[in-house]
């Protein structure tokens, strides 16, 4: 024992309450329990990183830190997995109220909210092209864009196909869309970006070939030069949805011819 030692204090004893409390015990945080909600956002982090190709039912797994049967408690398949997560992307969403004198006005909000829907995770696109919306969960949502058409005036026939024309449109709108996101990401860009870096220079490389075709060959061709490529894919897609409304106006019943005035009717008496 050194002399510093043998000056130091004894330690006090310990006290009755000391003595008799029990060792602290060592506390390991509970886990948070597995859920089919957080099966559904790690699917959403896994496809975001890797894509469509790269999300499996492994890689969810990975991503919870949980062993893949532990998923089977929860989803019953891969397919039933994406179902969920596309089903997800319309919480919170409502069609408004069917007003024949907007119907045009909440098709184009329904159509911009839809590709906002599938914009907001990578490779939707492809997950909305292989499941139908006919599901308990999303029937509400047909119905309502179904009566959005019926009410403005549409032939049942033409208001039957008018909801898979815009999904349809959407869909193949916004998976063009990624694709050149994931052409950026492979360039060295993020793929964040709905703006296509390299778009702009080639939208110029093609409106300078297209001008210089022979016009005998390709007058049209040569005439729209200038117009036949967009740097705004904002603007490209309104142009489509306004084609296709203009189509579907093309089939509303034509308005009663107003009868004429009383007055007209006795000047053209007379």
């Amino acid at each position: 024992m050194t002399d510093a030692a043998a000056g130091a204090p004894e330690p006090p004893p310990p006290s009755p309450w000391d003595r008799e409390r029990p060792a602290r015990a060592h506390v390991v945080p509970a886990r948070t329990p597995l859920s089919r909600q957080r099966v559904v956002e790690a699917a959403f982090a896994v496809l975001d990183r890797q894509g469509l190709d790269g999300l499996s039912m492994r890689q969810v797994a990975a991503e919870l830190g949980v062993a893949v049967s532990a998923l089977y408690a929860h989803v019953r398949s891969k397919d039933d997995l994406l179902e969920l997560m596309y089903t997800r992307l319309f919480d919170g969403f409502e069609v408004p109220a069917p007003d024949p004198e907007r119907w045009r006005q909440q098709v184009r909000d329904y159509a911009r909210a839809g590709r906002r829907r599938l914009l907001s995770h990578r490779d939707m696109a492809r997950i909305s092209m292989a499941h139908v919306p006919f599901t308990a969960e999303l029937l509400p949502h047909v119905e309502a864009l179904l009566a959005v058409f019926r009410t403005a005036g549409l032939p049942d026939r033409i208001a039957a196909e008018a909801g898979d024309l815009i999904s349809t449109y959407i869909d193949g709108f916004v998976l063009e869309e990624g694709m050149w996101q994931d052409r950026a990401a492979g360039h060295g860009g993020d793929g964040s970006s709905l703006a296509r870096p390299d778009w702009r220079e080639m939208a110029d490389e093609m409106k300078n070939y297209f001008a210089s075709l022979p016009v005998e060959d390709f007058p049209h061709l040569r005439a729209l030069a200038g117009l036949m490529v967009s740097d705004s894919s904002d603007e490209r897609f309104d142009v489509g949805i306004e084609i296709i409304l203009r189509g579907l106006a093309s089939y509303l019943p034509d308005p009663p011819a107003a009868a004429p005035a009383e007055g007209g009717r006795a000047a053209n008496a007379t």
